[in-house]
């Protein structure tokens, strides 16, 4: 996976972040993972952050969350494009639904990480795979034709407000992002 400079800023203990006895649960959400695969265009898209002062000009598409086969976990996936002159930080995540968190995922390593870069005429993936949305202690189990709100925090540009909604768990996105990287600008 190429990383554009300065990629994701790490916790500074270098280990795992947390060990959780619910491995069950997350083998369980790794295995959606890898079932699901990243999005289409017509699914959770809004168009947000257009702070002229931070010069990122941000919007959201190709956003979903595989059913969850687990009570208490889920993963989601989108594209963040930013079609302005600067670039920006995805900072932190938040859910009326649970826990967020964001991951990123290294030689089948899955981490969390304190912030992304959202590149200047670029665009931040969130696939299966790699760099995803972790859900955890959910209120309810999201379920299938339901949709989940999470509003996305940035270093430098307002938050923006999207909809995944919730597909199958063996949901295949007739337009995935298998061809597109972190900075593709389209």
């Amino acid at each position: 996976m190429r990383r554009p400079a300065g990629g994701p800023v790490r916790r500074p203990t270098g280990g795992p972040v947390r060990r959780r006895p619910v491995l069950a649960a997350a083998v369980a959400v790794i295995g959606a993972l890898a079932l699901a695969g990243c999005g289409d265009s017509d699914s959770g898209s809004d168009s947000g952050s257009n702070s002229a002062a931070s010069g990122a000009e941000l919007s959201v598409d190709a956003a979903y969350i595989p059913q969850p086969v687990s009570d208490s976990m889920a993963a989601g996936f989108l594209t963040i494009t930013n079609e302005g002159d600067a670039a920006d930080e995805l900072t932190s995540v938040t859910s009326e639904a649970g826990e967020v968190t964001v991951h990123e995922t290294v030689d089948g390593t899955m981490k969390e990480v304190d912030r992304l870069e959202v590149p200047a005429h670029g665009q931040l993936v969130f696939k299966s795979g790699g760099n995803h949305l972790m859900f955890e202690k959910l209120k309810q189990q999201p379920k299938q034709g339901q949709s989940v709100a999470v509003e996305l925090h940035f270093a430098h540009s307002d938050p923006v407000t999207v909809k995944l909604p919730v597909k199958a768990a063996t949901y295949q996105p007739t337009t995935g992002h298998s061809g597109h990287s972190e900075d593709s600008g389209h």
